[in-house]
């Protein structure tokens, strides 16, 4: 079974920037992407915002984080990396990681992910 475990929320002023990282315990089969999600306030994944995802080897973003967020994988493929630069107070939320198998069309919706990991909070102020 494998494991999430994200590490590097925290509270920032707005403009500031954080790095996040997820790391799963170990390689999943028939898992082509990582991606980082934003829970949504009643804290359910079915709400869940999709941030970035990198799919395939390749980074795609949501509209409202693209140009400030950076996604990366390390050379191992069990660590993902969300870079947060010009945080603003609407960035506020649980940020979560989650791996599963998914597509151009569908990496923004979290049911389709099989591995989720357990949150960190990121507040901006």
């Amino acid at each position: 079974h494998v494991q999430l475990v994200e590490s590097g929320g925290g509270s920032v002023q707005a403009g500031g920037s954080l790095n996040l990282s997820c790391v799963a315990s170990e390689y999943a089969n028939r898992r082509n992407s990582m991606a980082w999600f934003r829970l949504g306030p009643d804290g359910e994944r079915e709400g869940a915002q999709g941030v970035a995802v990198i799919l395939n080897g390749r980074a795609l973003y949501s509209d409202s984080v693209k140009g400030r967020f950076t996604i990366s994988l390390d050379d191992t493929g069990n660590t993902v990396y969300l870079q947060m630069n010009s945080l603003k107070p609407e960035d506020t939320g649980v940020y979560v990681c989650a791996a599963g198998l998914t597509s151009n069309y569908n990496w923004h919706r979290p049911l389709v992910y099989q591995y989720w990991g357990q949150g960190t909070q990121v507040t901006v102020s």
